[in-house]
């Protein structure tokens, strides 16, 4: 074998080695790189694409996990196949449906216990390719607890994701959406209570109002909204928020969720209109409903900062309008739709300081000389007294003190 046999047999050798890259495959759609790997590989031309099917797919496998079958199974739990949407619908499942879900499930279970071994030693290279692992699994006894759980749970995006938000006419899952619970938010228990309840009555399948919460900035609208839905989403609570430029979308998203076993809170954050607004009157139809009826198992949540939405100006009550009080009965008319208002005010000094030591409590910040003394300094310097206000102040003391 000559020397130029053998050096064309290692420049082939590092093409394949180059085409079995897990973890740097995106450097080869670099072009250098990419022009330089086919030019080192211009041998077997199957085994080349053998590589790159097996490496390809060991890449997108492990931005995930290791776990082939678990891979699969979340697959088959997020599919929206016809089985499911019917289940969903409460339609009934013909046999022939039934044992076509059985007999997919079986090879996905099939396909789900493959052994990297095995695929790797069909490849046919001598080379280093990494390998996934299997676990036990029954996707028969799986899916049926699935489907029994698709009131509570759901399916597709829904079963993967509680908060979304509207893009393009289409649902977008939130992928890392606020946190925060209950037992995290002081004070104002009367008032989350409303909310709870309303909540409560949705998920429960008895009538419930759509719902403004109003009042001062900071004063934990919004917060309380997600937290609602971060307590109930086992329960099968979703959010969808809506932007204010969006709000003419609401019939269309409402309408695709009609079908679903989930409860929803459309969600409108900061909602207020200038007086001449075109999108009063559209919120107007939807919250009273056009030709439609109303889906049972959606809700429209609203955070305001003024209790009847529209921003009046002073000259609107001037004496220039001939009937100024039908005008301004118009404006106001739009919180009415709400069948539940919410106000959030300004706590008082007393309701102020106990959300801080609360607060501090929940933190572990102890010890604290002059917290109130420190705390209503916090608030003259923030513009006033809020639970805002109130947990960024404990905040600071936590940072100090670490």
């Amino acid at each position: 074998m000559g020397k130029g046999t053998v050096r064309l047999e290692r420049l082939e050798a590092l093409g394949y080695k180059l085409r079995s890259l897990v973890l740097f495959r995106g450097l080869m759609r670099d072009e250098a790189l990419g022009r330089l790997s086919a030019l080192l590989s211009p041998g077997d031309a199957e085994l080349c694409a053998r590589l790159d099917a097996y490496a390809g797919f060991a890449a997108s496998l492990f931005r995930e996990g290791e776990d082939l079958t678990g891979y699969v199974w979340s697959r088959i739990a997020a599919d929206e196949n016809l089985y499911v949407q019917k289940c969903a619908r409460g339609e009934a499942i013909g046999p022939e449906l039934k044992r076509c879900l059985a007999s997919e499930l079986s090879v996905l279970q099939e396909l789900a216990a493959l052994p990297a071994r095995e695929v790797r030693l069909a490849t046919g290279y001598e080379g280093y390719l990494p390998e996934w692992t299997n676990h036990p699994a029954d996707f028969q006894a799986d899916y049926a607890e699935l489907l029994r759980t698709l009131s509570t749970l759901g399916y597709g995006a829904f079963r993967a994701h509680r908060m979304f938000a509207v893009s393009g006419g289409r649902l977008a899952p939130v992928e890392c959406p606020d946190p925060v619970k209950l037992n995290d938010l002081k004070g104002y228990q009367r008032e989350r209570k409303a909310v709870v309840d309303n909540t409560r009555a949705l998920l429960m399948g008895k009538p419930a109002a759509n719902a403004l919460l109003y009042g001062d900035a900071g004063t934990g609208k919004s917060s309380t909204v997600k937290a609602v839905v971060n307590e109930c989403a086992g329960e099968g609570l979703r959010l969808i928020e809506i932007r204010k430029d969006q709000l003419r979308e609401i019939p269309q998203v409402a309408g695709q969720l009609a079908g679903s076993p989930l409860k929803f809170i459309l969600f409108i954050d900061d909602l207020s209109f200038p007086v001449d607004g075109g999108e009063v009157g559209a919120l107007k139809a939807i919250l009273e409903g056009t030709v439609s009826a109303r889906a049972k198992n959606v809700v429209i949540y609203a955070t305001s900062n003024r209790r009847h939405i529209v921003n009046e100006r002073f000259s609107d009550r001037g004496d220039d309008e001939i009937h100024r009080n039908e005008t301004i009965q118009e404006q106001v008319s739009l919180s009415q739709r709400f069948g539940l208002a919410v106000s959030f005010l300004k706590p008082d000094r007393a309701q102020y300081l106990a959300i801080v030591r609360e607060l501090a409590a929940q933190y572990g910040v102890t010890d604290i000389e002059e917290l109130d003394l420190k705390a209503e300094r916090c608030a003259i310097e923030r513009g006033g007294r809020s639970p805002r206000v109130a947990k960024q102040f404990v905040e600071s003391l936590l940072s100090a003190h670490e």
